[in-house]
């Protein structure tokens, strides 16, 4: 075959004409600075948090003005060209991976807090506002906003709606859906479209829900008012170690059975809880098979009640042994860990999959117990940390991506944990959203008439399907594909996404 008639080379000539189509559109409301198409510009943009997908995109937008957000919207929209928007690119399942024949559109120059109501106790913050930025600009007024990813300190909070966001405190103060009152943004038509209200409810359906956690796919958010709250008079926090993973299992749902609601219940397994002290030396128990975290916050008199009944109710579920912290350093030091417990298993392995799953709390040990014999069964290792108060799983499987065997089965071992989740009655993402990574799984969670009625609404928002397409919602040849997969042995591959 001619070189010049072979695919590759017909697909180069047509991203080529497609990409001076889109430059030529864009060149006409954006500045020569805010518009990249050279490959080595927008090689950085190719993946998010998830590295083992990749997608260069055509083009790379980054406007500074609403004005110039809604002529890239509107020029996209006319010339049939996807949009993929793009954050501070710290997410975990690739929902901010570009479309091969898209634009990316990078949010990061909206970034400041336009409002601060200490008396409303709310913030009107800008997209590209980092979640950590928002509590320190309001902590001169004693407030802060509660939910605290692990990547708060460069995430930005109109990432943390696109995947409805939690942290290690959102088993008593909720996810980013319980932290927002109002979004402003635009369609993919470039209207200019609002959800919720600044007051505590708003008329007519809750879209205010529906886009929170939609991963970009219906609207792009822009402007964001966010709820405060009062910074708690004093916060303890116990480190509690057991000798067995179902015991610490046990003990967090004795926790919540004793009518007790953590500021922060948190658990690491042996593995994580060597890689995290290694790197951070946070003083946890290295001879514990599993340490439960478990903070109290409020006045000092329920601190002190509250800490007290949880120790109580761990020593009965069998901890080995139980630290409290005397200060705010050692709070803070024994948080460190977990905060830190990415970027330490990074420093372990080439490569790790963080998966996102959640289950029943009553069923912690048992996927635990599961996931060590998938360990044996794809010869990968597994370090475990997640949000143990509202069984938010979080396994990091390690492996070199420059092995594509090893990439398979990590492909193979986290589908398996995600449907080990569902059938223990569980959900297949509790925080990090779908994107590519999850899109076979989605097929084990909903039918196909679920999956239809998910794709009603993505066309009641974006009729054209224009916004972040093939993410979060499988189509029906993709799920049938899967389940042919199945039968075959369980090959379970990600068939049409780019790897490394």
């Amino acid at each position: 075959m001619n070189a010049a008639h072979s695919p590759e080379h017909q697909e180069l000539l047509q991203r080529s004409e497609r990409q001076a189509q889109i430059v030529r559109g864009l060149e006409a409301c954006l500045p020569p600075h805010a518009l990249l198409w050279n490959r080595e510009d927008t090689t950085p943009y190719e993946c998010d948090g998830l590295t083992a997908y990749r997608q260069r995109p055509l083009v790379v937008v980054l406007p500074e003005t609403l004005e110039q957000v809604q002529a890239v919207l509107r020029t996209c929209h006319a010339l049939d060209v996807p949009v993929v928007a793009r954050g501070a690119g710290t997410g975990l399942s690739g929902g901010a991976m570009p479309h091969r024949l898209g634009v990316t559109l990078s949010l990061a120059k909206f970034n400041k807090i336009l409002k601060i109501d200490p008396l409303a106790r709310t913030a009107l913050v800008q997209c590209g506002v980092r979640n950590l930025a928002i509590s320190e600009a309001v902590a001169r007024h004693g407030l802060y906003y509660a939910p605290d990813p692990s990547s708060q300190i460069a995430c930005t909070i109109g990432g943390n709606v696109a995947e409805n966001s939690g942290g290690v405190h959102c088993l008593k103060y909720g996810l980013t859906l319980h932290n927002i009152l109002k979004i402003k943004g635009f369609t993919m038509e470039g209207e200019v479209v609002e959800f919720g209200s600044d007051a505590l409810d708003a008329p007519g359906f809750d879209c205010l829900s529906i886009v929170i956690g939609s991963e970009g796919m219906l609207a792009i958010a822009t402007e964001v008012t966010v709820k405060l709250i009062p910074k708690p008079q004093l916060a303890r926090c116990i480190m509690a170690s057991f000798d067995d993973i179902r015991k610490a299992g046990d003990a967090v749902a004795a926790v919540i059975a004793a009518g007790i609601i953590p500021a922060g219940l948190e658990m690491m397994d042996k593995p994580m809880t060597a890689a995290v002290e290694d790197y951070v030396h946070a003083g946890y128990d290295l001879t514990a098979e599993a340490i439960l975290l478990c903070e109290s916050d409020g006045t000092i008199e329920e601190v002190e009640e509250e800490i007290g009944r949880m120790s109580d109710v761990l020593r009965t579920h069998g901890a080995t042994a139980i630290a409290v912290s005397r200060d705010e350093a050692e709070r803070l030091k024994f948080w460190s860990g977990r905060k830190n417990a990415f970027p330490a298993s990074g420093r372990i392995s080439p490569d790790y999959m963080c998966m996102d799953s959640t289950i029943p709390r009553k069923r912690l040990a048992d996927i635990l117990l599961a996931i060590q014999q998938m360990e044996k069964k794809y010869q990968l290792r597994c370090a475990n940390v997640f949000h143990a108060g509202d069984g938010n799983l979080h396994p990091l499987i390690l492996f070199d991506a420059n092995d594509p065997d090893q990439l398979h089965r990590c492909e193979l071992f986290g589908a398996e944990i995600l449907e080990t989740s569902v059938a223990m009655g569980g959900t297949i993402t509790g925080e990090h959203g779908v994107g590519v990574e999850k899109l076979n799984s989605m097929c084990v969670q909903f039918s196909a008439a679920e999956n239809e009625q998910m794709f009603g609404v993505k066309r009641a928002f974006d009729a054209k399907g224009l916004l972040n397409p093939g993410k979060v919602i499988p189509t029906l040849n993709r799920c049938a594909e899967y389940g042919k997969m199945l039968v075959r042995g369980g090959q379970i591959k990600h068939p049409d996404l780019p790897r490394f």
